[in-house]
């Protein structure tokens, strides 16, 4: 089998961050904005709907070819987002717990596979799809354990009963890994393209390009705070 890959050019520290920051931050408005509005809305599968989004957000950076340590600081920027709802609201760092032991399982869980199998996201969406499925199963494993422990609540609980783990897993990681495997193949193909015009246009305008960056993501914070306190 021949593999196509690309060579994409080297990120500077300062890129890496703003990758990190800014991927994590549309990871973090997505988690606190959707998750308000598929839980008013009563629709199913609301976990595995956020995974899949987030999966797609950090096949973006491994479509621009950051991987390793990125992908759980990317997640690391996203339970800060979540985590607002602490000085926001009053409310201790539990109360969100879980949320935020979900995103970063699954940063983690996705890092370490993609560690583990070298170059076979680069093979094909097939291959991608493989990845983030098996990424999601292994951060819905642990989570499962981590979140009966950490916060464990009623509907965490409501598993122990009927079978624990392999209940879980039957009833939401299996979804978890149907979304990732739809997600993580999309935000790989939109990675890779982005990739030419975004570095493009740091080189040719970087005073632009940062200042832009900046003026998102202080944007994207005040949507995030604003909808955790209830203006928006």
């Amino acid at each position: 089998m021949t593999v196509q890959t690309h060579e994409r050019p080297a990120a500077g520290g300062m890129d890496i961050i703003m990758v990190i920051l800014i991927l994590g931050t549309l990871w973090g408005l997505s988690e606190v904005v959707f998750d308000d509005m598929l839980r008013t809305s009563g629709m199913p599968l609301r976990a595995a709907i956020l995974t899949g989004i987030g999966m797609g957000l950090l096949g973006i950076a491994v479509g621009m070819g950051e991987k390793g340590l990125i992908l759980p600081g990317i997640a690391l920027v996203t339970v800060a987002a979540r985590q607002l709802a602490v000085p926001l609201l009053g409310c201790t760092f539990l109360c969100k717990a879980n949320a935020s032991a979900a995103v970063l399982l699954e940063g983690m869980a996705l890092a370490g596979v993609v560690a583990c199998t070298g170059r076979f996201v680069d093979r094909g969406i097939s291959a991608r799809a493989l990845t983030a499925a098996a990424g999601a199963l292994i951060a819905a494993a642990a989570f499962y354990v981590v979140g009966t422990r950490l916060a464990p609540c009623e509907y965490l609980l409501s598993f122990a009963a009927s079978g624990g783990l392999l209940s879980f897993m039957y009833g939401e990681g299996l979804s978890w890994a149907a979304a990732s495997a739809l997600g993580f193949p999309l935000g790989y193909a939109l990675g890779t393209r982005a990739m030419e015009p975004v570095t493009h246009l740091r080189a040719e305008q970087p005073v632009s390009f940062y200042f832009s960056s900046v003026l998102f993501l202080a944007a994207c914070w005040i949507a995030i705070a604003a909808t955790i306190a209830g203006v928006l």
